[in-house]
């Protein structure tokens, strides 16, 4: 890109993390950014997310870092527990995380998308509940069509959709050829405090079953998640909320501790989120006039707690990538000044899988001798 000259027509598919963010470097490029989002708003609520790491970097550059650091959740204690709901150990969650207290951030994901989209939205466009119909390439641009009407050509498309990326099923091909399942299944709802739980998560384990509850502050509601091992992916289920619960309450069926209550509420949810724990891996970021960031190019699970960090460092270096070059060039170095990072992170999802969801009794009593030797009982 060459700010001498017109700045490039460009379109994001996606105004969660990535998407924001990339427009926030790309108009400050000199790019005429448009972003589409399938939500008719930003979303607000979802659970916390962790800026970690060069990702904090990135944000006190975009000028959010005192507003985040408002906003930061502050979970003080991490509790484990055995089959009948006896404490194993409870411990500060950096002392299994990893984190860097007072660096590291954790947030609620829409006070996150929020901070974004207010840092960029007087200079860029939004067209929220719309989404991209059909992409055609050509030499000269992207001919794209909205699912809402009409048509535009841009110089260069973005696809920051998420893991179940359309962006990149309609240019790359079909989800399977990049997804890596990882053996999981889990759902994600709101249900009532009733254990009066402030700033903390407790987790409940039996080998290849978790159950934990996360009180963001002391809200009279949690987040609930529940994660079980299935050897392959539930296809029948997505798409579908009643399997979804079915199959979580099969998985739970004959648990103990306060696994029955949740049971309850996940039947009465109406915010489930159910998905497969898995990965993107793709060879390619980019294709001619079309590249991917975030979770659509390289979605590492939420078992390594850094994929909204990657998303926003990938959002920089791509918009830095691209400054001064044109997009062949610029997705290249893009390609190059992120992937080792990308596959690095993606390599460690043991780390977490070992940690929160053990899947045979000896793994889970390894992990739990190793809890006790960090301070816990």
């Amino acid at each position: 890109m060459n700010r001498t000259t017109p700045g490039p027509r460009v379109l994001v598919s996606g105004a969660s993390v990535a998407g924001p963010a990339l427009a926030y470097w790309l108009s400050r490029h000199g790019c005429a950014v448009t972003v589409v989002e399938k939500a008719p708003a930003v979303r607000s609520g979802g659970y916390p997310v962790d800026v970690r790491g060069p990702a904090v970097d990135v944000v006190e550059k975009m000028g959010i870092l005192p507003r985040l650091r408002d906003a930061h959740v502050d979970l003080r204690r991490l509790t484990f527990l055995h089959p009948d709901g006896a404490e194993i150990a409870s411990l500060h969650p950096h002392a299994v995380t990893g984190g860097a207290t007072g660096r590291d951030l954790e947030i609620r994901r829409g006070d996150l998308t929020e901070a974004l989209y207010t840092a960029v939205r007087d200079d860029v466009e939004f067209l929220f509940d719309d989404s991209v119909d059909t992409l055609d390439q050509t030499v000269h641009g992207v001919d794209v069509t909205f699912r809402g009407g009409g048509s535009r050509t841009f110089d260069l498309v973005f696809g920051a959709d998420g893991m179940h990326s359309r962006t990149r099923e309609t240019v790359f091909g079909p989800e399977e050829r990049f997804h890596r399942y990882l053996g999981h299944c889990f759902a994600v709802f709101t249900m009532p405090n009733t254990l009066g739980l402030a700033h903390e998560t407790v987790l409940w384990n039996t080998p290849g079953r978790a159950a934990a509850l996360y009180a963001v502050g002391d809200d009279a509601a949690v987040h609930a998640f529940l994660t079980f091992a299935r050897p392959e992916p539930p296809h029948e289920a997505f798409g579908d909320p009643r399997a979804q619960r079915t199959l979580a309450a099969e998985a739970f069926a004959d648990a103990g501790w306060k696994v029955p209550d949740i049971l309850a509420a996940l039947h009465d949810a109406d915010d489930v989120f159910f998905d497969a724990v898995a990965q993107i891996r793709m060879p390619r970021w980019s294709h001619g006039r079309v590249a991917l960031l975030g979770d659509a190019a390289h979605a590492p699970s939420f078992l390594t707690g850094q994929g909204t960090s990657l998303a926003l460092i990938g959002a920089y270096h791509l918009a830095r990538s691209l400054a001064g070059r044109d997009h062949t060039e610029g997705f290249a170095a893009y390609e190059r000044g992120t992937r080792d990072l990308v596959t690095r992170t993606q390599d460690r999802v043991g780390e977490g899988a070992g940690a929160l969801f053990p899947v045979t009794a000896r793994d889970l009593e390894r992990r739990n001798e190793r809890l006790r030797g960090l301070g816990g009982r």
